[in-house]
Formats: structure tokens, C-alpha cells, sequence
């Protein structure tokens, strides 16, 4: 009998066909190398998000490094500048770096593949956490990069090399907050100039009026007041309680852990929520996005 025949004596239902389906974590790999290849083809975005900070390391250790580092050892006595600036300078290069993810959404918005994207079959979830991952990938290494300039230039990590491992952990639970919030940006404004003007207007202000550059003591007390609610304070004071092994965050003051992990443990559940929210906000917005949207 031949298989037309079968299918007739089967009442015209054919044999069973083996479907092959798509696996969050494989839709989540196959994001990860798409947006890691597209680093490499432009990588003029990275040395850009990785130049600023450098600059700010060497300029605030060389040029401002005697009048600032007398105003922290009145605040943490016996600390050289360049060991309290490179926590803040590793949290700079999360934030800057975090800034381009949203531009790499607009581009793909505009040249057409998010599009693309959104009729495709993967998970809209899986999408979001492959690009993340790539990006968050790349900022570790950028973190791993001021942490060995800060070393030359006389930075001492008292934790050593695990404290060092911590320090990037932070920087990049710090920049998932802020990826979160830059693809918001580009999924709202489809525009990549105002993706970046929206991200560059808070990256200053929140670096600035935050305990990054100098100690909360010793500034104005409306610094302090809008430092306590600012999430960069939380993430540069536990990567500084690691580089110091000591704690050094006064926007929350607890006792309940031991050294270094009063300011470690505080600033690590605040970024853990942010980015919590942030991320199920930008999730969202990618759930419900049409090809009609972005167009």
C-alpha cells in the first residue's frame, strides 16, 4: 500500500511530524552571540563608554587628587584618593556603558531587525535577558580593565582578589538598573537621539550628588538628602566597602553583618530591586510591542 493509500485508509491523517521548538535559553544564547558579534563589527561605542571614565581617573588622581584627598581623610582618615576614587570610576564605566544599550536598540529599531524580531518566535523575555547578558558581559570586562589601571596608579584593593571579583559583581548588578532603564528609553522614544539625550541627562547629576567623588560628610546637606535616594550612593559605597574592607555607607547605617558587609549587603538589596523593577518594566514593554510600534 503506498503512503497516499495509508493516509486514505487513516482517515487523510498523515504520520505525526516532529516539530523542533525554541528553548528560552537557547533563544537567550543565540540573542547573546548576536549582540556580542555586533560589539566586535562596531566597537567605536565601547572604547567611547570605556575613554570617559579613564579620563576621569587620571584627571580627578592628577590634577584634583591633593584637594580632594584632603577633604577624604576628613571623612575617612588615612585613605589614599586613588584607592576611593576607583570604586566610583568602576560604577561610572557600569553607567556609561549601560547608556549604549539603548542605542543599540534604536539602531535595531531603526534598521528594521527588531522588527524582525518581534514576529519571530523567541521569547520576548528571552530576547531582553540575551542582550542583557552580552552587555553585562562586556561592562565585567570594562569594570576588570579601571581596576587594574587604578592598581598602577597606586590603588590598593585591601580584600585582594576576591574583593576585586566583588567589585565587578557590583558594577554589574549596578548596570542592570540602568540597561533596564535605557532600553525603556529606546522602546518609548524610537529615537536614538533622545535615548541618549535621556540617559546622558541623568548620568551626570546621579554621579555628581552621590558619595562617588567625595565623602557625604563633607558636603552640603541637600547633597546628602538626594544622595540617600540615589542609587549610584549604594552601588560605589558597597564597591568601596570592598576595595576598603571596612564600612563605609552612612545612607544606611546597620550593624547587623559584620565590617565591610554593613555597606556591602544594604547596597546590593537596593540594586537588586531596581533592577528587579526596572527590568520587568522594560520586559513588559517589550511583551506588548507590535511590528506597528516600531515602525
Amino acid at each position: 500500500m503506498s503512503a497516499r493509500e495509508d493516509r486514505a485508509a487513516g482517515g487523510g491523517v498523515g504520520p505525526s511530524v516532529e516539530r523542533s521548538t525554541n528553548t528560552f535559553l537557547g533563544d537567550v544564547w543565540v540573542n547573546f552571540k548576536r549582540w556580542n558579534r555586533k560589539a566586535v563589527r562596531n566597537p567605536f561605542v565601547l572604547v567611547i563608554s570605556l575613554v570617559q571614565p579613564i579620563i576621569f581617573l587620571f584627571l580627578f588622581t592628577e590634577v584634583f587628587g591633593t584637594v580632594a584627598g584632603d577633604a577624604v581623610n576628613r571623612g575617612i582618615p588615612g585613605i589614599a584618593y586613588e584607592t576611593y576614587l576607583v570604586p566610583a570610576i568602576a560604577i561610572q564605566v557600569a553607567l556609561a556603558a549601560a547608556v549604549t544599550s539603548g542605542v543599540g536598540l534604536v539602531n535595531d529599531i531603526e534598521n528594521g531587525m527588531f522588527e524582525k524580531v518581534l514576529v519571530s518566535p523567541m521569547n520576548r523575555a528571552a530576547v531582553f535577558a540575551g542582550k542583557t547578558a552580552a552587555e553585562v558581559f562586556r561592562i565585567a570586562v570594562q569594570v576588570s580593565i579601571i581596576l587594574g589601571l587604578g592598581v598602577l596608579l597606586g590603588a590598593e584593593i585591601a580584600t585582594g582578589v576576591v574583593g576585586a571579583a566583588g567589585i565587578v559583581a557590583v558594577g554589574v548588578l549596578f548596570s542592570l538598573w540602568f540597561v533596564a532603564f535605557s532600553n525603556v528609553l529606546a522602546v518609548v522614544t524610537r529615537d536614538q537621539e533622545s535615548t541618549i539625550i535621556g540617559a546622558n541627562l541623568l548620568q551626570f547629576p546621579l554621579l555628581f550628588l552621590s558619595s562617588a567623588f567625595l565623602p557625604l560628610s563633607v558636603l552640603p546637606p541637600w547633597i546628602q538628602t538626594f544622595a540617600a535616594l540615589n542609587p549610584v550612593t549604594y552601588g560605589v559605597d558597597a564597591a568601596r566597602a570592598l576595595m576598603l574592607d571596612r564600612d563605609v555607607m552612612i545612607v544606611v547605617e546597620t550593624s547587623v553583618f559584620e565590617g565591610a558587609l554593613n555597606a556591602v549587603i544594604p547596597g546590593v538589596a537596593v540594586l537588586t530591586a531596581l533592577a528587579i523593577g526596572l527590568g520587568a518594566v522594560a520586559v513588559t514593554l517589550l511583551s506588548r510591542a507590535t511590528s506597528s510600534d516600531v515602525q
